[in-house]
């Protein structure tokens, strides 16, 4: 349960950082950034765990979207973690495909070969990446989790599962219904083999539509109407559809003319992050 500091800098009055620890979960070394404001300095803090897409790392949030912030004034850590397992010894997209293998890890636990060694990134996030911050940093048991396009299928299905670990959950362009996309469909298939039955348990829209009668945490979705990926992958008409049959109360807010880059989260991330800090307290 041990962690590494690798970097520190300063930032609206709390430390931006960067860790590396062995991960029994994903069987290789790992790193992860975390956001401390300087509340965290006199007492333990909530945090909001933060899930990247395809291609990012640990850094991009941290570095593109300016949420330390808003943070900052909330009192609020945020946990930023790989996308996927790393190291020479996980195996990788043999075409080299952005959108599978390493950098793509879809917060899923794969079940085939050879994937299946490292890549249970849907445990680590949940079970492991938790205990070891909440272990080893001035960070409580209160927790919501957010996420953008691939992590923001990955926050919409971890917070769907785990209501009871979760005050709340966001997402911006979010794969809200992989099984029937091809981000999605090429990624289960790869990760959890030809029995489509077990890809249901990874798609929020199809969780959503089980989940009537049940108290969920609030949940917040952001999705610009310019994004180039809307049409194909991202499809949020079904979430919405599924949001409105069951009465879950998810609020779901098309952006006239935002697209699918940091620029948008940018723009609407202290609304998500303010959203999360009202069900924290």
């Amino acid at each position: 349960m041990s962690i590494t500091q690798k970097e520190e800098k300063k930032v609206f009055g709390g430390r931006q950082m960067r860790f590396e620890h062995v991960s029994d979960v994903l069987n290789c070394m790992m790193q992860f950034s975390v956001f401390l404001p300087p509340q965290a300095d006199q007492q333990s803090v909530p945090a909001v765990y933060w899930l990247s897409g395809l291609t990012c790392t640990d850094e991009n949030f941290s570095s593109k979207a300016g949420a330390q912030r808003t943070a900052a004034e909330l009192g609020l850590a945020l946990i930023i973690p790989d996308t996927s397992p790393r190291g020479d010894d996980v195996p990788d997209d043999p075409d080299g495909a952005y959108d599978f293998g390493k950098g793509a890890g879809f917060y899923v636990n794969a079940t085939q070969a050879p994937w299946e060694s490292h890549y249970h990134m849907y445990d680590y996030i949940v079970s492991e990446l938790p205990k070891l911050v909440e272990a080893n940093l001035p960070i409580n048991h209160q927790r919501a989790i957010s996420g953008h396009s691939m992590g923001g299928h990955g926050a919409l299905v971890i917070g769907l599962r785990n209501a009871e670990r979760y005050a709340s959950t966001s997402a911006f362009s979010p794969i809200v219904h992989p099984t029937a996309v091809p981000w999605g469909r090429k990624a289960f298939k790869g990760y959890l083999g030809d029995d489509v039955s077990s890809w249901e348990a990874y798609d929020a829209t199809l969780l959503l539509k089980k989940s009537a009668g049940v108290a969920l945490p609030p949940i917040l979705i952001d999705q610009g109407d310019a994004d180039n990926f809307l049409a194909e992958q991202l499809c949020t008409h079904y979430f919405t559809e599924a949001n409105e049959v069951v009465g879950a109360g998810a609020q779901i807010r098309m952006q006239p003319g935002y697209d699918h880059s940091y620029y948008f989260i940018a723009s609407f991330i202290e609304d998500h992050l303010r959203f999360h800090a009202s069900n924290l307290r």
